[in-house]
């Protein structure tokens, strides 16, 4: 069941305006604090200014007491303010950025792919780097207020002692952030550039881990590793470019910065030559000119983090955007754990029709590798159901009705090339830790000689992908897994490929002993799985041809028995 998409579309500026909204609180603190902190700063040469004109009028001991505490005061507030301010902000920073990794992996971990052009791996980088980067807007407004604080303040100090000073910081910051804003829209045009390569290198990597063993055996592994040398080069020139850009960035911004502070401090060394500021005044504005050197670099550097900030969320609104190819429905299945499939046609398959009833155990002897691979991802609900005709029912009600996770309570179907995560043997069969059949599911896929040989038993450790396991044992690891779910009705895609025939018999034998009462389909050409089956069905061209056990199928059909004999 498909429905228009209704959903206004969200860019990167109402991404930001949502995580600017989501954590006002938090940056009213963290700007007030700050606020306290630049403005401490900034006072701390005003205040040995006046210390100097006073203690030069007066030289009395107390007018020196109360200086030295002035400044006690302005030095813990500083402290203070800039310690408990970045906690608050860096905290927000922290939690904006894992709710947008959240968002992202959610969308990107539908099991009906969005209609978005991206890879796993460029979603990957996008819920990582890129959510990191848009929640930084949490810290770059609240610094960019106090930086002007600062400004203000020493501008207003200045035009105390002489209003020629005020106004020339007024004139020359606006100046400075006018030439840096120009500047920051390059960087963010080729910030956006450099995430998208390094993204496709990212799932160019992520592709070539997942293909690592099969290209080993053509001897495409070279092949392979000169194009992601060509788009890891890419994104290293593109590297290069931003950094050049930030470089040319960051020494124009210093550069003028500089260039303000030497025109205020030679501006009021010729006023104090003149007569028209006292001496008082000049330690202030001396002070004052390379005090507001910090404040100035923090305020001319926030453009560019805005820019790097808004080009994130642009990345992250490629997906969080995207339309889902389909909307589930709000039902659930019945009580009945029966599956049906209706007549359909997707792929190579031509109007494939077949029930399995509650409880019983069906195999599927596919000729084809395409037609088991369509049926298997029908299923799995890797395909919408408005791109197929026909109708699958799940307990009597159509695939397109049910929501997706009352479809995963009810039914699970296992892939053929079912991934294995870091962790350990026990984590990889129960992710949830709430299986109350993981020995069964263990004894069953016959994984108990790999839990047997070693000490730690079931919390063995396994390497990413199962690195540190054989392609039996990863195989026998991933039945175990969808063993151990014990759902109402399970669907295997050739779960035995990788183990000599003797494991196979006896994992056939278990698995029909563990799934005795509950519905089970195996989409196999296993003798021995398609023999423990209560019944086989024959998948060819496309369409059902044959029902029977799999003796009688042996006994009178040859076409079977060329497919299936080993």
């Amino acid at each position: 069941m498909t429905t228009p998409d209704t959903q206004r579309p969200r860019p990167g500026s109402d991404i930001l305006r949502t995580a600017l909204r989501r954590n006002i609180g938090a940056m009213a603190g963290g700007t007030v604090l700050m606020g306290l902190y630049q403005a401490g700063e900034t006072a701390f040469p005003i205040a040995l200014g006046l210390i100097v004109e006073h203690t030069m009028r007066d030289r009395s001991p107390g007018s020196l007491g109360v200086s030295i505490a002035a400044l006690a005061v302005i030095i813990t507030t500083v402290s203070l303010s800039w310690r408990f301010g970045m906690r608050i902000l860096q905290k927000a920073n922290t939690t904006e950025a894992h709710r947008w990794r959240v968002r992202v992996a959610a969308c990107g971990l539908q099991p009906v792919a969005r209609d978005v052009d991206l890879k796993s791996g460029e979603v990957l980088t996008i819920a990582t780097e890129d959510a990191d980067q848009t929640a930084d807007i949490i810290e770059v407004v609240p610094l960019l207020i106090s930086s002007l604080v600062a400004v203000v303040i020493a501008a207003v100090a200045l035009g105390q002692a002489d209003l020629r000073l005020g106004l020339l910081v007024i004139v020359g910051t606006v100046a400075i952030l006018s030439i840096l804003s120009v500047m920051s829209r390059r960087i963010g045009s080729s910030t956006r550039e450099q995430q998208a390569r390094v993204a496709r290198a990212g799932a160019k990597v992520a592709d070539l881990i997942i293909g690592l063993r099969p290209l080993h055996g053509f001897g495409g592994n070279n092949a392979a590793f000169r194009s992601y040398r060509k788009v890891s080069t890419e994104a290293k020139q593109q590297s290069v470019t931003v950094a050049r850009v930030n470089g040319v960035y960051a020494g124009t911004a210093l550069a003028l910065n500089a260039v303000l502070a030497t025109a205020v401090t030679l501006t009021a060394g010729w006023l104090a030559f003149e007569g028209q500021i006292n001496i008082g005044e000049l330690v202030m504005a001396v002070g004052l000119a390379q005090f507001i050197m910090e404040p100035l670099k923090l305020f001319s550097e926030m453009p560019k983090y805005v820019m790097i900030a808004r080009a994130s969320a642009e990345r992250m609104a490629l997906v969080l955007t995207a339309p889902p190819v389909t909307t589930p429905g709000p039902e659930r299945p019945a009580a009945g754990r029966d599956l049906e499939v209706d007549c359909v046609r997707h792929g190579s398959l031509r109007k494939v029709r077949f029930q399995v009833a509650a409880g019983e155990f069906v195999a599927v002897a596919a000729y084809q590798p395409r037609a088991a691979a369509d049926l298997a991802s029908i299923l799995a609900l890797n395909v919408p159901p408005d791109a197929y005709e026909g109708a699958v029912r799940v307990g009597g009600r159509d695939l397109a009705d049910l929501s997706t996770e009352a479809v995963r309570e009810h039914m699970l179907v296992n892939p053929y090339d079912g991934e294995i995560f870091a962790g350990t043997l026990r984590t990889n069969i129960d992710p949830s830790g709430t299986s109350r059949t993981v020995p069964e599911a263990v004894e069953a896929s016959m994984l108990t000689d790999v839990v047997a040989l070693h000490r730690e038993g079931l919390d063995h450790p396994v390497r990413d992908r199962g690195a540190n396991l054989s392609g039996g044992q990863r195989q026998r690891l991933s039945l175990a897994r969808a063993l151990a779910a014990d759902t109402d009705v399970l669907v295997l895609r050739d779960p035995t490929t990788a183990v000599d025939a003797v494991t196979e018999q006896l994992i056939a034998r278990n698995v029909a002993k563990l799934r005795r009462g509950r519905t089970t389909v195996v989409i196999t050409s296993s003798p021995a799985l398609l023999d423990a089956a209560d019944r086989v069905l024959v998948l060819d061209d496309g369409v059902i041809t044959a029902e029977d056990t799999h003796r009688n199928l042996l006994a009178t059909d040859e076409d079977y028995c060329k497919a299936v004999a080993r």
